[in-house]
């Protein structure tokens, strides 16, 4: 649901995003840190939060990254045949 310009923006502690994302909460500082996810310190005193859109933003970043790290190993593990076909066979006789 697109979110209206006019709305506030949602935050969530960075506890709520560590259980959603079953990680550490100094791993969702980091991932703040590093700008995969945004957040501000808000509040007195300051305490970090995480725009929930952000947070959707990046589980459906990760969720395209594994869709195409399962492709990549599929493809990785298939043998040639299945990509080209069996050998050609040569029907001319040597003699």
């Amino acid at each position: 649901m697109p979110q209206d310009s006019a709305a506030p923006a949602r935050y969530l502690a960075p506890a709520q995003v560590a259980e959603l994302l079953s990680i550490d909460v100094d791993e969702v500082v980091a991932l703040v840190m590093e700008g995969r996810l945004r957040g501000a310190r808000l509040g007195s005193p300051a305490r970090w939060r995480v725009e929930a859109a952000s947070l959707d933003e990046y589980i459906a970043e990760q969720a395209e990254e594994s869709r195409r790290m399962a492709l990549w190993h599929e493809a990785n593990a298939a043998s040639f045949p299945e990509l080209w076909g069996p050998p050609a066979v040569s029907t001319a006789m040597h003699l």
